[in-house]
């Protein structure tokens, strides 16, 4: 695959992922791009096919998984998600640096890939303010609270293994956080800048 390093953010819900993107595509408009994951749910309110989801059926998305189509997929609530090649090569190739937002299931199905990404897992400082982050959302009920929860304790404990990540940034202070994350950019992000001068 051309053009720059992919980047892989993975971490639990509430840790602060989203939040740490948005000022990194603020700052460098155009630099980083999404990868459009597909799914087999249902299109919500006013989410549109190809910007928000590739919305496809189920027997779709099987199809390419078995012809090697995908880097990662798993299973949610009865749902597919997944990322395919071809999602990944369409920001390559706007010279933008790739970003996938994904599970731990899914960090470790892309290492199985030719995909040569940064690793970046995001975590909370205490799985403790993990939950009143959650809390103070007011977007789930006690029960999806819970699962968020122990999905979170996996997901924590799953990312101690050596050399699963290039970068952990515990995001307690958001300012100290993001230039970490930039920190770890840097170089890719030089690199991407300066092939569109040329």
């Amino acid at each position: 695959m051309q053009g720059p390093r992919p980047v892989v953010l993975s971490g639990p819900s509430g840790a602060g992922k989203s939040t740490l993107l948005k000022k990194l595509f603020k700052d460098y408009e155009n630099i980083f791009g999404f990868s459009v994951s597909h799914t087999t749910r249902q299109p919500r309110p006013g989410e549109v096919n190809g910007k928000d989801y590739h919305f496809v059926t189920r027997e779709e998305m099987q199809k390419e998984i078995d012809a090697g189509e995908f880097i990662e997929h798993a299973e949610f609530s009865g749902n597919m998600y997944g990322t395919s090649k071809g999602a990944v090569q369409a920001v390559q190739a706007q010279n933008q640096i790739c970003v996938l937002d994904v599970d731990i299931q899914g960090v470790k199905n892309i290492k199985k890939t030719e995909l040569k990404p940064i690793y970046i897992s995001v975590q909370p400082p205490s799985i403790e303010i993990l939950e009143k982050r959650l809390r103070d959302r007011k977007t789930e009920t006690e029960e999806s609270l819970q699962k968020r929860l122990t999905a979170a304790r996996v997901d924590l404990e799953l990312s101690k293994e050596p050399g699963l990540f290039d970068l952990v940034i515990i995001n307690d202070d958001l300012e100290k956080a993001y230039s970490e994350l930039k920190e770890v950019l840097l170089e890719e992000i030089k690199k991407t800048e300066e092939s569109r001068k040329s």
